[in-house]
């Protein structure tokens, strides 16, 4: 039977095996920085941390973005893996449960993460696109999919539901209003929106700056 510590230790290989380096701003260094955000917002709040730490290391093969759209093939591969490890049944199914809800779907989406463990996931993923991070990833992510990083013809839209979010995000600076600039009002702890509010602001007056130097006449 493997320690707590020699489960995180694979996981954590595992995921820095998975995720690798890349441009995506979805990399091994983005589920690092979440993993150790969750761990910080577990002090305050409180949680199962085991569940914490597996599905922050996760969280991310999971994305539907990097599995054709799909929110439950990546739990597949989690469960397989966690299964190997002999991780306990419970443990497993709540670690799936956030990976596979975790997700930002659609400004007017609710999340249906209910945990605590959960909550505090989520938040340490929404984190980490806010402030200076949340910049360099928007970017990252829009040369990936070769967004345009502005289009003045091009106007953002608050959408309804998942399917309209995957269709859309047709620029850079688009996300900004389409998800960004929504998640300090959507973190779930007291901890996380502490976190939020400097970030926020930061998003701000980035792109205050943009839009001065746009519009330089």
């Amino acid at each position: 039977m493997l320690s707590r510590k020699e489960i995180i230790a694979k996981t954590k290989e595992y995921a820095q095996k998975k995720l690798g380096k890349g441009d995506t701003g979805h990399d091994w260094w983005h589920a690092f920085r979440v993993w150790q955000t969750a761990k910080y917002i577990a002090k305050q709040e409180g949680g199962d941390l085991l569940v914490i730490e597996l599905a922050a290391l996760l969280h991310d093969i999971a994305d539907w973005k990097f599995n054709r759209g799909r929110t439950n093939s990546g739990t597949v591969l989690i469960k397989n893996f966690l299964k190997k490890l002999k991780v306990k049944d419970k443990i497993v199914k709540d670690v799936c449960e956030i990976t596979e809800n975790i997700s930002f779907k659609g400004a007017k989406v609710k999340s249906t993460i209910k945990t605590k463990e959960g909550r505090i996931v989520q938040d340490a993923d929404r984190l980490d696109a806010l402030g200076a991070i949340g910049v360099a990833r928007a970017f990252s992510y829009g040369g990936y999919v070769k967004r345009e990083m502005y289009n003045p013809d091009i106007k953002f839209k608050l959408h309804k539901n998942f399917k309209q979010y995957q269709q859309g995000g047709q620029t850079t600076i688009n996300h900004f209003f389409e998800k960004l600039l929504l998640l300090q009002k959507k973190i779930n702890t007291k901890t996380g929106k502490k976190l939020a509010r400097d970030r926020h602001e930061f998003l701000k007056k980035y792109l205050k700056q943009f839009f001065k130097e746009w519009n330089l006449k």
